[in-house]
């Protein structure tokens, strides 16, 4: 299928989703949410694929919504940005944290806005040392979404989110990774490379397995400490039962490499 708003292809068990809008600087339209939309389920659905990688063309990452794909003339209706949430930011969202592969984020460039907070949601994020998270929202009269209201205050603390918020600091990649915004911050020429080289290993580990520890670490910022005993112990009785964990063992008792085909 050709898509007219971003690149995706499958190899060797990595799906690589990137966004394509160079000239806007990959910020995001009704049409690139649809075309993410039909990726994701292929994603979801497809066995084979074990990882997803998630990056940007051009110079930047994603600048967040493209205003304007909304009309905000003087005599033009208010348009209603909770139903833009609700049909495709949200939506998005829940399917990236949901998903029960990793999901990389490469972040080649400025990250704003939605599109700061989409990256931060990944599982694991690297950043070129050119790269830089913006919380643009205040800038135009708005509240952080994507989950920023969510996800900052419990990576760089409450201080930090409210004042990322309400000033719209630009944050660069490496002070992002010595707040623990992010896993790592590497050179620009070794960002892609080192993440596809990352996704390519994640393709080859017990993906069911990876997909529990999603469930798990997402469900602990909620869960009380007992729920989250309980949890661990549903989730290991399950991956106890599956193919990669006895392969797991018998490669180790046997001394060998484990081939681990994500089942």
């Amino acid at each position: 299928m050709s898509y007219k708003t971003i690149l995706f292809n499958v190899t060797d068990g990595v799906a690589k989703l990137v966004l394509n809008r160079p000239d806007k600087l990959n910020s995001f339209t009704a049409e690139m949410h649809k075309e993410i939309r039909t990726c994701l389920k292929v994603i979801e659905s497809d066995d084979t694929i074990r990882c997803l990688l998630i990056t940007g063309s051009g110079r930047g990452f994603c600048a967040g919504q493209d205003l304007n794909d909304r009309d905000v003339s003087a005599d033009a209706q208010s348009p209603d940005l909770g139903l833009s949430l609700e049909k495709n930011y949200n939506p998005l969202l829940r399917r990236l944290k949901a998903l029960e592969k990793p999901v990389v984020c490469a972040v080649n460039g400025v990250a704003a806005g939605a599109g700061a907070n989409i990256a931060l949601a990944c599982d694991i994020v690297l950043a070129a040392r050119s790269a830089s998270f913006i919380q643009s929202f205040s800038k135009i009269g708005l509240v952080p979404d994507s989950g920023g209201t969510w996800s900052l205050p419990q990576i760089v603390g409450h201080a930090r989110a409210m004042a990322l918020s309400l000033l719209a600091e630009k944050v660069p990649a490496e002070q992002a990774e010595k707040w623990g915004m992010i896993w790592k911050c590497i050179d620009d020429e070794e960002l892609l490379p080192e993440a596809e080289k990352l996704a390519a290993s994640l393709a080859n580990q017990p993906t069911k397995g990876l997909g529990y520890i999603k469930r798990a670490i997402n469900a602990s910022s909620t869960n009380t400490f007992d729920q989250q005993l309980d949890l661990e112990r549903d989730l290991q009785r399950i991956a106890g039962r599956t193919q990669d964990y006895r392969e797991g063992v018998n490669a180790f008792i046997n001394k060998r490499k484990p081939k681990f085909v994500g089942q």
